[in-house]
């Protein structure tokens, strides 16, 4: 499966977008599918999880309360729904997925840039 990340951007302290990641090459339902990022010399961290249904969903406690993963299958595509954004938000922004049976992110889209100014 292939995924592409967009919809990153410029945005003011306190204002939102939405990533979307649109997937290509395989069944998306099959795959959970989540989102991670990673700031300038920092480690690329977990953000939120959403399971092949959409019925589970997990997230960072950083953005907990403020960001919201969701997933449209007919579109294969996955979206991350980003309010109150804060400049530490500031990174670049991965989707990925893996298997039912796997624990492993094996599947990786380019990243899109959020920049959130202060």
């Amino acid at each position: 499966v292939q995924l592409q990340a967009s919809g990153g951007g410029l945005v003011q302290a306190g204002g939102s977008l939405r990533l979307s990641c649109a997937a290509s090459g395989g069944t998306f339902s099959s795959y959970h599918v989540g989102w991670f990022r990673q700031a300038p010399g920092k480690e690329r961290y977990f953000v939120a999880q959403i399971s092949w249904s959409g019925g589970d969903t997990y997230y960072a406690d950083s953005v907990k309360g403020r960001f919201t993963i969701s997933r449209d299958s007919a579109k294969n595509t996955v979206y991350l729904q980003m309010n109150s954004l804060k400049p530490e938000d500031t990174a670049v922004y991965y989707c990925a997925a893996r298997r039912l049976t796997s624990a492993e992110w094996r599947y990786w889209g380019l990243g899109t840039q959020v920049t959130v100014s202060s």
